[in-house]
């Protein structure tokens, strides 16, 4: 197969795929054509709009503006706002050229980092178990969760071209196509979404699985925790590696996402007595300065990874390499 193809294809999927020099308008139409990126739109663009509801009731509910305590929830909904959104942006422009495909899945694996550090930050206020709150480990807990998400985005952006400049430059021959080495390209990508999500689940773990006594904060929270780690497993492994549909890999993830974000309010509401007694205020430094930071840094790295692509003459296939599709 041409190289020039190599970068839109998949070796499992046969058929279905959509003109790989698609204008804007075309890849927006699309949404309403059966090609086989239709569901994996719709299925984070749909429920975008319902975080984004419940990220705009939260604000109104709890008066945000008002209420610092409410903040790392804030966080946590932004972050699972944009993970669909930069997803469906990427599935729905993919197919224009190799270069909005690759800087598109960029911006995806981003906005996942950005989630895990959303995550990291509200299970750091609300769902640790009560015996580990002001721990050695809880107060370590965040800054090493930011440096997981920024590594999560180098590590993510690196399995698709490799290094910018030195695996890929202005000279479109130099780069290699994820396909040549699908194997290392997945396994490092799915290192850099693994990682986090197990780091930040440290607390989750024992507090649902292994902690006994008093101070294990158990509550009926525990079984919506439980679900989600159950979502969450079926999103990383089975539909990834045994049923191979990306399909059910988005609809699991976002039952996974709606799962966990329900737990997270439930925390934040049932305990907030007991943790205003027991654990400093929420302050914009442990909570929206990380944000904002991580942020900062894994869109620089984006940028970075993006700039030979950006540099690149786009190469125009000739007939023969089209008339594969």
């Amino acid at each position: 197969m041409p190289l020039f193809l190599q970068v839109f294809q998949e070796d499992s999927i046969m058929s279905g795929y959509r003109h790989p020099r698609s204008s804007a308008t075309d890849c927006v139409l699309s949404l309403f054509q059966m090609t086989n990126e239709t569901l994996n739109i719709w299925t984070h663009f749909l429920p975008t709009w319902y975080f984004l509801w419940k990220l705009l009731s939260v604000v109104l509910l709890y008066s945000a503006w008002r209420d610092s305590y409410t903040w790392p929830l804030l966080i946590y909904l932004i972050s699972i706002c944009l993970y669909p959104l930069a997803s469906t942006c990427a599935h729905t422009f993919s197919s224009m050229s190799a270069r909005a495909r690759h800087i598109g899945f960029f911006w995806d694996y981003g906005a996942l980092s950005f989630y895990s550090l959303g995550s990291a930050v509200a299970y750091s206020h609300y769902a640790f178990p009560d015996r580990w709150i002001d721990s050695p480990f809880h107060r370590y807990f965040l800054p090493i969760a930011m440096g997981n998400s920024i590594l999560c985005t180098g590590l993510a952006c690196s399995s698709r071209l490799g290094l910018p400049f030195l695996h890929y430059d202005h000279d479109s021959t130099k780069r290699f196509p994820e396909s040549p080495r699908p194997r290392f390209s997945n396994a490092l990508r799915m290192l850099a979404f693994a990682y986090p999500y197990l780091f930040d689940s440290i607390p989750l773990f024992y507090r649902v699985f292994l902690c006994t006594g008093e101070g294990c904060t158990n509550s009926s929270t525990n079984v919506l925790h439980v679900y989600h780690i159950g979502l969450a497993f079926l999103t990383g492994f089975l539909f990834d590696y045994i049923g191979h549909s990306h399909q059910l890999f988005h609809v699991c993830a976002i039952l996974g996402s709606h799962t966990q974000m329900q737990a997270l309010e439930e925390d934040m509401r049932m305990r907030r007595p007991w943790l205003l007694e027991k654990f400093p205020p929420v302050t914009f430094s442990s909570s929206v300065g990380p944000a904002l930071l991580c942020l900062l840094i894994s869109v620089s790295i984006i940028c970075l990874f993006s700039l030979p692509l950006l540099w690149l003459k786009p190469s125009k296939p000739s007939s023969l390499q089209l008339s594969g599709l």
